[in-house]
């Protein structure tokens, strides 16, 4: 995050948000708590349900723990809901099948050796 300290975020969150792309209050203020927990999440990193609440805290300008139980509730459905929507594996070119090719045995005469590609 950027200068001025966020409650609730510590110097690994913080240092994960700036991975992301999130450098800024306002930055968090348009992606909001869920939208930045994804990208944490997306970007390989395994933030506990506590960065979930932190972030809304600190969007609220409150503890973490002050984040009233029906709200918590509220955002892990959300996660949950977006998480469910993201595809379970890459897109992209899947690899295809190994195929195996034995060479003969080398010799010595140069002219004779084959390389092949299958």
């Amino acid at each position: 995050m950027s200068a001025t300290k966020l409650r609730n975020i510590g110097p690994k969150s913080a240092a994960w948000l700036r991975q992301v792309g999130l450098r800024s209050e306002q930055d968090l203020h348009a992606v909001g708590a869920v939208g930045a927990f994804m990208k944490v999440r997306r970007a390989g990193f395994k933030p506990s349900l506590n960065l979930l609440y932190s972030l809304e805290g600190a969007l609220l300008g409150c503890h973490w723990q002050e984040v009233p139980e029906a709200r918590r509730q509220q955002l892990v459905a959300e996660y949950e809901a977006a998480a469910g929507a993201l595809p379970t594996t890459r897109a992209g070119q899947q690899a295809g099948p190994v195929h195996e090719t034995h060479m003969p045995p080398e010799t010595d005469d140069e002219e004779t050796r084959e390389i092949r590609f299958d």
